[in-house]
């Protein structure tokens, strides 16, 4: 049991904006950029400001006796988080699944900046509840989903967690080639790569999947499944197509590499967080044991 008192941690990423003024040094020479091309500055210092005032209140909501951090999704890999922790993040839903794989079983609560510009499926606390909220959620009696995670684990023991999928593939996402199975069948394939989603993930890639391929399989984000899609398997003499997609929901999948070199493993859309997957290595994927504590508000 923690014996420390909460902590308020709110996780954000850059905006827009300050992206710009990294790249062109001052706001003039970034308006004068974007003047060139058409567009306009106001805008994105606006989202800029709304994002910020966003933070500040909820800053200002948390307990007098919480503590409270801060940190950039950038240096999410080297922030320590503790038991006692109360996530908020302040942000679009991607965010809330860059933050997921950090955590065991933390309480996520989302600020939605902009909700003519997220959808806020994720990110749905109403900033007026926050100060509510935040206690009971250290007190685990708020409103809340336990959603699904997807695991990944080379013979290695490396692991990679993700909310919404996890990418087996080629990093060019050309023609890879692998062995995959099930407890019931297995075969060679040749294929654009393998995703496994969660619940949360069939809204996002693994549905352009099953609408391109009609392969419907339905999965609720709490749901203690998985599901793995084939992009694209192509049928030769050495490599078949019965195994394109199903459910996991006790057994994993099991993958082997037949590339040589270029297959990585990457989770949530994030390429550059990848794991290598050449020739002969394996790796298998299903439901992981953590699942994201979202706070709904």
């Amino acid at each position: 049991m923690a014996t420390n008192s909460p902590r308020a941690v709110f996780v954000t990423r850059e905006t827009d904006f300050e992206l710009l003024l990294a790249r062109h040094a001052t706001r003039g020479q970034a308006k004068f950029f974007l003047e060139t091309r058409g567009q306009d500055i106001d805008l994105l210092e606006d989202r800029h400001r709304q994002l910020h005032a966003t933070l500040h209140a909820g800053r200002t909501a948390v307990p007098a006796d919480w503590r409270q951090a801060a940190v950039t999704r950038a240096d999410l890999d080297r922030f320590l988080f503790g038991p006692e922790d109360v996530i908020v993040v302040v942000g679009q839903d991607g965010l809330v699944a860059n933050v997921a794989k950090y955590l065991d079983g933390q309480p996520v609560l989302g600020l939605n900046p902009a909700p003519d510009l997220y959808d806020g499926v994720l990110v749905r606390v109403p900033l007026a509840r926050l100060k509510a909220l935040l206690p009971a959620s250290a007190a685990g009696v708020a409103p809340a989903e336990r959603r699904t995670m997807v695991e990944a684990r080379l013979d290695s023991g490396e692991r990679l967690l993700a909310l919404n999928e996890v990418f087996v593939g080629h990093r060019s996402h050309q023609s890879a080639r692998y062995r995959i199975a099930t407890p019931e069948l297995a075969e060679d394939q040749s294929s654009s790569g393998v995703i496994v989603a969660s619940g949360t993930g069939v809204t996002g890639w693994a549905r352009s999947i099953m609408e391109a391929t009609h392969e419907a399989l339905p999965l609720s984000p709490e749901e203690r499944a998985v599901a793995f899609f084939v992009r694209e398997p192509f049928p030769s003499v050495a490599t078949g197509t019965a195994l394109r997609a199903g459910k996991l929901a006790t057994a994993p999948l099991s993958v082997t590499s037949r590339m040589n070199d270029g297959g990585v493993i990457f989770a949530d859309g994030i390429e550059r967080d990848f794991l290598a997957f050449d020739w002969g290595r394996s790796v298998t994927l299903g439901r992981a044991q953590q699942t994201l504590h979202l706070i709904t508000g």
